[in-house]
């Protein structure tokens, strides 16, 4: 067979069609850029394996436990048809270069494309850290093979969330919840947040007093603060322990009752001052940003989640603005050093810039330093100015922050003077007379900003802020001047708890601790307030009672799988496989199976024993009252069983549902009982149905309250007397399990509550749908009570009517009258959106957020998208909007699938 004649075509191939397109340009003519959209195949779910595998040692987890855990690939149904494409396009070309980013996942995904297209023309790695025409020619210079130690890395990292997750997951669903799941950095980045919450419980805090006031000299006046008595330091917020206890020594703790006695013997005492000390100040620049420093800094000072702080970065990325954003690398290349430095000298002056380059090397655990840091692209940067017309909000405000990060940290020292004036005097009167007192002011001068002519990095909430000294100017004084004293007052401050993490904060502790890698962490805590795991009260994350009871089953059972060190090593271990120097069949071997006295998962999971549910599901708030986690969420419980008034029968316990806006911190002892004691009661019984012979309850349920009736167990007499079925040979069938009735129900109306509720109303509720008669075509019309208020139906069209108490007054001529009027939505009082963005570029339609019966959702009348959970309404965007609604147009339709039978084969012709 002839050999393919070249065709002078080569095929490239990246991620994203942004990138494509970014790309085509810079390679000119004879180079085909296409994208794969990411991966194109994964391990399917076991219950879509082929027959013959599902008994065999793949069927479990897609993974071939028993031969060196070989995973089994499929194309992912969305992916066929690109594949079909990329192969045809493939047929055409003479070379291909496999382009998809340069870290663990992009060579997989080459990888991946290697091996479904199995190209029969040379193939090349190539890899850049930005999309500029001078790094695409760099890169076609330095052409590699896809690296094994990098595709072994992913894989067994793909593996190891796969085995990790689906033994771990199912212990949650039979013991806490059904739906939940575990997973490798997911679970460990949940119980950090539910520690940070569990520290904030037990916290006690400590009252603590000191004394300010304004002091003058000729030369101005400034602000100080008590520093000591008689010698000895007044204790602060860093004096005391979490659990209230003072820790210092050679402190002096003031009581209300001193500091008041201070304040009033110092109103008439001589001030002097006693020192002054001068020191020179120096500070240097941020270093340039990596994944982690990038999504902290855009979160304290752009107000951006993670997840909307690395999509707006991949655009950015992808249309040739910034370098790659996914990188635990601070170091800048030779160019970039370079055109940071010329750039601060035109726009600063020369004395800006140092004489040497700033080098910048990583300080995280785990770090790679593969790529560059995340900076401006190009051998010389453009300023956010000549970008601005041609970026959204999002991307300017985050292109600007990078720009500025960048050329800041290669600028000079900030220089100036750090002060600190000491003065002093002894009470004159009261009850506290005699006492020598010590206030202290400290100040900072900046003589030389620096790097702060261009950026000033930002910094998390942290306790003992309340007690640091602000950056001020202060006046020109000499040991031994007198001062004038006025404004000298008592004040009261209280230890606060630990903060809570917020986005930023928790992923700076996550790459502290070298737990995941960076370029996951947006990811991973999307995903934990997906799952309902934690949520956001403000910018802080606030783990759900859920979580706590997740977090407490694996801590028992799966010890080591939510260890912080355990987690790090593992992370450790994937990174010498990346290195080549560990192979990764027999280090999962070793994490599944165990070796020697190591027990791996498999054994763990096999010998769990018994876990008690109900004390998982448990946590004790003060004597006598218990948090449960239950089906339909949290409740308090009262351990006292509640004995009938009337009866002196026992009954259930006493419950109270937990309000969901209530944070763990906030259930205190107190907050418990008082929502003990204002809790409606769970249930009461209203009497019998006179026509049923039911009793008839009402309940407070997790949805509101509503009345039902309860239908008996079926006797076993009325089990023996059932009909008896047979088989065809004429023995009997085994007795069926009779089905249970569906018992009534009914929604209370907003005026009626469960202590008030009478039988009738409640019979009433219970008739619900009322059927008020037929129109003209034999139509039936029915009025009843829904989520969103009472309505009339006829067939499929439904109209709202004014009250809940009209739903038993109506007539059927009212309604007629109603439905011979023209549909009008919106007739009900209209609800202001939650936010408002303007016209969509597509649909020209104005984009709305509104309350949706599923929560917050986007529109412009034409496109729905509901808003992501880890996207609180007041950090959307206007371009954050327009791109959700773009991702949900790109989808298309959601397609139902229906089952039908095969077609039976056509018979062939018989041949003639």
């Amino acid at each position: 067979m002839p050999s393919k004649a070249p065709t002078g075509k080569k095929l490239v191939i990246v991620e994203s069609p942004a990138k494509s397109k970014t790309i085509a340009k810079y390679l000119g003519e004879g180079f085909i850029v296409e994208a794969s959209i990411g991966h194109i195949r994964d391990l399917p779910q076991p219950s879509e394996l082929p027959a013959d595998l599902k008994k065999t040692s793949v069927g479990k987890f897609a993974v071939d436990i028993d031969h060196d855990f070989k995973p089994y690939y499929v194309v992912s149904p969305d992916k066929k048809k690109k594949v079909t494409e990329l192969k045809a396009a493939l047929k055409d070309a003479d070379a291909l270069y496999l382009a998809t980013d340069g870290d663990r996942e992009g060579e997989a995904i080459a990888w991946h494309l290697l091996e479904v297209l199995k190209p029969k023309v040379p193939v090349y790695r190539m890899t850049f850290g930005e999309i500029t025409k001078e790094a695409i020619h760099r890169a076609m210079d330095n052409l590699r093979d896809v690296d094994q130690d990098l595709v072994d890395a992913q894989e067994t990292r793909r593996v190891l969330d796969r085995l990790y997750g689906y033994e771990i997951s199912p212990v949650l669903w039979r013991k806490v919840a059904r739906g939940l799941s575990a997973g490798r950095v997911q679970s460990v980045v949940t119980r950090m947040v539910v520690d940070r919450e569990r520290e904030r419980m037990a916290f006690k805090s400590a009252a603590y007093w000191d004394l300010t006031g304004q002091f003058g000299a000729d030369s101005g006046s400034f602000k100080a603060k008590l520093a000591a008595v008689d010698g000895a330091k007044v204790a602060s917020g860093r004096d005391f322990n979490d659990d209230g206890v003072l820790t210092s020594r050679n402190v002096v703790h003031i009581d209300q009752e001193l500091a008041t006695a201070l304040a009033a013997g110092l109103q008439d005492a001589d001030f002097r001052v006693r020192s002054v000390d001068t020191k020179p100040y120096t500070r240097r620049p941020a270093a340039p940003f990596t994944t982690s420093t990038l999504q902290q800094e855009a979160g304290r000072k752009l107000r951006f989640s993670s997840k909307s702080t690395m999509q707006v970065a991949q655009r950015l990325y992808e249309n040739g603005y910034i370098t790659y954003m996914r990188t635990d690398s601070s170091a800048l290349s030779n160019e970039a050093v370079t055109a940071a430095r010329r750039q601060a000298s035109e726009l600063y002056g020369p004395e800006y810039v140092p004489q040497a380059p700033r080098v910048y090397t990583g300080k995280a655990a785990n770090a790679q330093e593969a790529h560059e840091a995340i900076r401006p692209a190009g051998d010389s940067f453009r300023t956010p100015a000549q970008v601005a017309k041609q970026l959204s909000g999002d991307e300017f405000r985050l292109y600007e922050l990078i720009w500025k990060r960048t050329v800041a940290s290669q600028m000079a020292d900030a220089k100036g003077s750090t002060a600190t004036i000491r003065l002093g005097a002894v009470t004159a009167s009261g009850a506290a007379a005699g006492r020598d007192t010590e206030f202290s002011a400290s100040g900072t001068v900046i003589t030389f900003p620096g790097f702060l002519a261009a950026y000033e990095e930002g910094k998390d909430e942290s306790r003992g802020d309340e007690d640091s000294e602000e950056a001020r100017r202060l006046p020109n004084v000499a040991k031994d001047d007198a001062l004038t004293a006025s404004d000298i007052v008592a004040v009261g401050h209280e230890t606060s708890p630990p903060p809570r993490y917020t986005e930023a904060s928790l992923t700076a502790e996550l790459e502290k601790r070298g737990i995941g890698r960076p370029s996951t962490y947006a990811s991973t805590i999307s995903t934990i307030q997906d799952r309902g795991y934690v949520r956001k009260q403000g910018s802080a994350l606030v783990p759900s009672w859920i979580a706590f009871s997740v977090i407490r089953l694996l801590e028992q059972h799966f010890h080591d799988y939510v260890d912080y060190e355990f987690t790090a090593d593992m992370e450790a271990d994937l990174d010498k496989i990346a290195n080549g120097q560990a192979a990764g069949p027999a280090w999962l071997k070793h994490f599944y199976f165990g070796e020697d006295s190591e027990p791996g998962l498999l054994s763990i999971v096999n010998n769990l024993g018994e876990i008690d549910a109900r004390e998982i599901n448990s946590i004790p708030v003060t004597d006598g009252i218990t948090l449960r986690v239950g089906k339909f969420g949290p409740y308090l419980e009262s351990s006292v069983p509640t004995v009938d008034p009337k009866t002196g029968e026992v009954v259930e316990s006493a419950r109270a549902n937990v309000p969901e806006d209530l944070a763990p911190d906030e259930l205190t002892a107190a907050k418990a009982i008082e929502l003990m004691e204002t809790a409606a009661p769970e249930e009461r019984v209203l009497g019998a149905d006179p026509h049923t012979g039911h009793t008839v309850v009402a309940k407070n349920g997790r949805y509101g309250a509503y009345v039902t009736e309860i239908i008996p167990e079926m006797t076993e007499e009325q089990l023996a007397n059932q009909p008896v079925e047979y088989y065809k040979n004429g023995k009997p069938k085994p007795p069926k399990k009779p089905v249970k009735a569906k018992p009534r129900t009914g929604s209370l109306f907003a005026s009626m509550s469960v202590d008030s509720v009478t039988l009738d109303e409640a019979l009433q509720l219970m008739s619900l749908p009322r059927v008020l008669g037929q129109d003209t075509e034999g139509n039936p019309i029915t009025v009843q009570n829904g989520r969103f208020g009472p309505y009339l139906k006829k067939g499929t069209d439904s109209r709202s009517i004014g009250s809940e108490e009209e739903i038993f007054t109506i007539t059927l001529d009212q309604a007629l009258e109603i439905y011979s009027q023209p549909k009008q939505r919106g007739a009900r009082a209209a609800v202001a959106p939650l936010a408002e963005f303007g016209p969509d570029p597509v649909s020209e339609k104005n984009i709305v957020v509104k309350e949706g019966r599923f929560g917050p959702y986007i529109t412009d009348g034409v496109t729905n998208i509901t808003v992501p959970r880890s996207t609180a309404i007041e950090e959307l965007t206007r371009e954050r909007a327009v791109e959700l609604l773009a991702e949900k147009r790109a989808k298309g339709p959601v397609k139902r699938t229906t089952t039908a039978r095969k077609p039976p084969a056509r018979k062939a012709a018989a041949k003639k």
